[in-house]
């Protein structure tokens, strides 16, 4: 199967998602264009985070289709899909603790590594090479996120804002085409959320696409350029943050139809 639109990286198909009799994603249908900023929004229990996993192969789903880059991936397995071309951070922050933030980065870094176990085990110049490559993007990575100067503290000691950042890089790592960000700005101050937006920004400008969910609705509406908007595992709404903004399902979703 492939996109229509060469401008696509990411097409979802009446995806669905159950879990017995509880029908989490309901025929959900979207595109994600190459080389911007795409948002899902909704109220908590709305499906967004399972619509990640389907996307990401953490679940399979029920029915749809999920195109990226031309090709149905539903299905595919975690470790496939990082290896396509999609990397992701999550809602609660999953780092190794008791590694250094150097080698969480590096845990992303050997998807892209070429080396096999007979390599490691006899430790060919092919594993040398590629270990010295690997801590060096590891790091070029920490110095894109800005904190290189935490190379060498365990992740648990870092402070809330720089483990996600570090989440981001240990992402980033992997090389992919598309990130997907599962509420990025949670936790952070208003500063930090402005500096979060630009370093997406940044992210943007290296030719990766971003598709975000996150509950603030500034960082939403200044970040993304298109917005869909899931309630009860429905699509209710998708457009510019403009339409979306005024769009009245959406207020209803948010604030309830008296509003």
């Amino acid at each position: 199967m492939s996109s229509a639109d060469a401008g696509t990286i990411l097409s979802l198909q009446g995806v669905i998602k159950r879990f017995g009799g509880l029908t989490a994603v309901d025929q959900v249908s979207f595109d994600v264009p190459k080389g911007e900023v795409f948002a899902l929004i909704g109220p908590n229990g709305a499906g967004k985070t399972t619509l990640f996993n389907c996307i990401t192969g953490m679940f399979a789903p029920t029915a749809g289709a999920v195109v990226f880059e031309g090709h149905d991936i539903a299905g595919t397995k975690p470790h496939k899909t990082a290896q396509l071309g999609i990397a992701r951070t999550f809602q609660n922050i999953r780092l190794f603790e008791y590694m250094t933030a150097l080698d969480n980065v590096k845990v992303g870094c050997h998807v892209r590594m070429r080396a096999q176990l007979w390599d490691s085990l006899f430790h060919t110049p092919l594993f040398h090479h590629e270990e010295r490559e690997v801590a060096e993007r590891a790091m070029a990575q920490l110095q894109f996120v800005g904190i290189e100067k935490r190379a060498d503290d365990f992740a648990r000691n870092l402070a809330y804002g720089q483990q996600r950042r570090l989440e981001i890089a240990r992402a980033l790592a992997t090389e992919p085409h598309l990130l997907l960000l599962d509420e990025p700005a949670a936790g952070f101050t208003p500063q930090e959320k402005v500096e979060l937006m630009a370093l997406v920004q940044k992210i943007i400008d290296k030719g990766i696409t971003v598709f975000l969910i996150e509950h603030d609705m500034r960082v939403v509406m200044e970040a993304s350029q298109r917005i869909a908007v899931l309630d009860h595992g429905e699509k209710i709404a998708e457009g510019t943050p403009n339409e979306v903004r005024n769009n009245q399902r959406v207020i209803e979703a948010y604030l309830g139809k008296s509003a």
